[in-house]
Parts: C-alpha cells; sequence; structure tokens
C-alpha cells in the first residue's frame, strides 16, 4: 500500500531569499500525490495501515469545514475500496457544505458521507468523530476512528520519518517552520530530530530548531505538542501564536501578504488557513531580526491548496 509520494522534494527560494535576507528553503509536501497532495498523505499511510490490519472497512474523521485532513482521508479511504465518513465542524459550517467549494467538493466528490456540527470547538468535534464511530458500529460497520489532523501515534511516526528524510537531504538546515494545526507534524518533527541529531550550529541540540505557526485550531497547543513528541524530544516545543488572525481559517492581511510574497516571488502557492499564516510568521521572524541571517530556514508545506477555492475567500486575493 503507497498513498504518499516521498520523498519529497526540497526547492530553494532565492527570490523569497532576497527580500527577507534569510536563506530559504521548501520541502514541498504540497507534492505527496494524494488528492493534491498535502502533508496528511504521510500520517494515512500508517493510520491505513492500522485500520486494514484491525479489519475496518471505514474511516471516521473530522476538523473544520476546509479541513485538508478530511479531504485526504476521503481519498484514502476511496483508494483502499474503504468508507469515508467525516464531521465538519464551524458555526457556518452548514452553509459551507451547500455552497461546495475548496475542500469541501472535493470530500464530496470523493464519496465521502458528512455530518456538521455547528461549532468549531476542538474538544467538541473530536467527541462527534468517537459518537459517530460508535453509531457507525451499531449498524454493523467496522469504523477506524481518526482524531482530527491524524494526530495520533502513527500519523506522528510518519513524522519521525520525515524528519530524517530532509536530514539526509539539507543537512544544513537550523531552522524549520510549519503550520501547527493539531500538533501532529510539528510532534513528529521533534521526535525525528531528536532521535538524529546531537546538536546543531545553534548549539541547542536536537536538530534543526522547529517553530510551530499556531493556526487556531487547538487549545494547550504546547502540552499537545510535548504529549504526542513523547520523551524522545527534551526541547520545549516552539509555537508562534502571533498570527492566528481573527481565528481559524480567517483570511487577514498578514497572511494575504504572505500569499502573495510567496507567489510572486518563488510561483508558490500557500493557502489562506495553514501555510499562508506559517509564512506570515516567517517573514515577521526575518523582518524583525529573530533569525541569524546565516542560517538555513526550511519552510514545511503542508499543502491546502484546494482552500484557496473557498467561497468565503471569494475576491479577497486581487490587487
Amino acid at each position: 500500500m503507497k498513498l504518499a509520494h516521498v520523498p519529497t522534494p526540497v526547492d530553494d527560494a532565492p527570490r523569497l531569499s532576497e527580500v527577507l535576507g534569510v536563506r530559504v528553503c521548501v520541502k514541498r509536501d504540497d507534492l505527496t500525490g494524494l488528492a493534491l497532495g498535502g502533508n496528511k498523505a504521510r500520517k494515512l499511510q500508517n493510520l491505513c495501515a492500522d485500520a486494514l490490519a484491525q479489519g475496518c472497512d471505514m474511516l471516521v474523521t473530522g476538523g473544520g469545514v476546509q479541513s485538508n485532513h478530511v479531504r485526504q482521508t476521503a481519498a484514502a479511504a476511496a483508494h483502499l475500496g474503504m468508507s469515508a465518513h467525516v464531521v465538519l465542524g464551524g458555526p457556518h459550517a452548514a452553509a459551507e457544505i451547500a455552497a461546495a467549494s475548496g475542500n469541501v467538493l472535493l470530500d464530496v466528490l470523493l464519496g465521502a458521507s458528512v455530518e456538521t456540527v455547528e461549532t468549531d470547538d476542538y474538544d467538541a468535534i473530536e467527541r462527534a468523530i468517537v459518537d459517530a464511530a460508535v453509531r457507525l458500529t451499531g449498524e454493523g460497520r467496522r469504523p477506524y476512528p481518526i482524531p482530527i489532523g491524524g494526530a495520533s501515534p502513527p500519523g506522528v511516526r510518519a513524522y519521525v520519518d520525515a524528519a530524517r528524510e530532509l536530514r539526509e537531504q539539507r543537512p544544513d538546515v537550523d531552522v524549520v517552520f510549519v503550520a501547527d494545526g493539531s500538533g501532529g507534524t510539528h510532534a513528529g518533527l521533534l521526535a525525528g530530530f531528536a532521535e538524529t541529531d546531537t546538536g546543531n550550529a545553534t548549539g541547542t541540540g536536537g536538530g534543526p530548531r522547529v517553530v510551530g505557526v499556531d493556526v487556531g485550531t487547538r487549545p494547550h497547543l504546547e502540552r499537545a505538542i510535548a504529549r504526542l513528541a513523547g520523551p524522545s524530544s527534551a526541547a520545549d516545543p516552539v509555537v508562534d501564536h502571533d498570527h492566528v488572525g481573527p481565528g481559524y481559517g480567517a483570511l487577514d492581511d498578514a497572511t494575504l501578504m504572505a500569499l502573495r510574497m510567496a507567489a510572486r516571488t518563488e510561483g508558490l502557492i500557500l493557502d489562506p488557513v495553514y501555510t499562508g499564516k506559517a509564512m506570515a510568521a516567517l517573514v515577521t521572524w526575518a523582518r524583525e531580526g529573530r533569525l541569524d541571517t546565516s542560517a538555513c530556514v526550511c519552510f514545511w508545506h503542508t499543502g491546502g491548496q484546494p482552500a484557496l477555492f473557498a467561497s468565503r475567500y471569494s475576491g479577497r486575493y486581487t490587487g
């Protein structure tokens, strides 16, 4: 079973580097290949293997209404001949599903059955995933529940492997910026770098420094990342909370600026929910002198471009 096209390339970004005054490269996990790519393909490789080993016939998961994880889970189920049931949350979830744009369009196209909860509360959506799995079991199905973002041990292990992959490709990387939703990708990178390195150019130990950029999904994010990373990573998670903007999925001016900068310097397409906010943080850190000008900074592109075409962002990109 192969769901993710890995290893993904690492591209230099010379024009973006010139604008920011730091050396930037991009880890292209938007090119993993499953339903237009994204970081969840790596996690689903492990999660689906576990589901099949348990004899399950359905994947059950959830997230925000424009969740990339949900879209890729629906695709994985279709590819493996399984069913998918998804829970989409948010105060306007029903309206966005009726509009069927962005990731929601793909969820439906891929054949997932959809239910909504009119809240963006993380724990409420998690409970709805579990409740759906219990209900489906009572109906005679064999569901495999997956938490938001695939943030469970099999999902985290996928990014332990990805950390090793980056170190083999670019041992010169000193800092990694990555969007933080559920925290599983960040946790896996921390654990993976801790396993593969005993030190780096900054002298902090444990490989490159990982900066997670909070996108407004999960409360108590540092605590969740530390728990998911486990004891192999002694470093405290570094999370930037300054670029959430008005909230999860809200396209503010800083994110819009970052989307335009990436597109117009490198032809690099980001998304308004996750990677746009991560790039906005990288821009801020560079402009405020918080990054050593001699460092190599890796922007970990986690995908998500279908959200660009969500109806809520119509007309926002011009100018």
